[in-house]
């Protein structure tokens, strides 16, 4: 899905050249929507600040909304990677769990920008963001059904148990690391863990 949707966006770079210019629009557009948002960045500022010419630009995206389209559906490809990679070798779901949120915490700690960008897409266009956090639930639920399955997990509605597994995880990380700069994660992932024990079957 990820794959067919940047194609949809994007004019991918054939050469290692080109793949260098891309790289460079992008962390500018990635700085530039954190810092200053989405309405007050201009392509003019994006490629200023990539130090390529106004024309680059349009050789890999047909406009500024595409880039951050681009932008938004990268941050979703990259946390659903480095998630799946932190909890490949958990053997239950209260370990995945575990796991998962240390993970999820590292990337906003390695990725400042992560809430400025995803979030301003309420406000640019709402399908955006229902559509990001849309996919990470599906991704959530076929876990949590497996989980169930298997007896791990009590029956409650997998999709809305997502959706408040993940407001959880946004708002900890919003606070303990992006507002508290925080990096030691063991004592909140242990409170939050006691938290949500009602989850899981006894």
């Amino acid at each position: 899905m990820d794959e067919i949707s940047f194609d949809m966006l994007i004019n991918p770079p054939k050469t290692k050249r080109g793949r260098e210019t891309f790289e460079r629009i992008c962390t500018a557009a990635e700085e530039l929507f954190g810092e200053n948002g989405y309405y007050e960045t201009s392509i003019t500022d994006i490629t200023n600040r990539a130090n390529v010419g106004a024309g680059t630009f349009y050789i890999y995206f047909e406009s500024k909304i595409k880039l951050y389209e681009y932008l938004l559906r990268q941050y979703g490809h990259l946390i659903r990677k480095h998630i799946s990679i932190a909890i490949k070798a958990c053997t239950s779901r209260r370990q995945a769990e575990r796991e998962g949120l240390r993970a999820w915490l590292e990337f906003v700690v390695d990725h400042k920008y992560v809430f400025s960008i995803t979030w301003e897409s309420m406000f640019i266009d709402r399908r955006l963001f229902d559509e990001y956090y849309t996919r990470f639930s599906q991704s959530y639920v076929r876990q949590l059904e497996e989980a169930q399955l298997k007896g791990e997990v009590r029956s409650i509605d997998p999709e809305i148990m997502s959706f408040a597994l993940m407001g959880i995880s946004n708002f900890i990380a919003l606070h303990w690391v992006v507002f508290k700069e925080e990096k030691n994660f063991d004592y909140v992932i242990d409170q939050i863990m006691v938290f949500i024990e009602g989850m899981f079957e006894k």
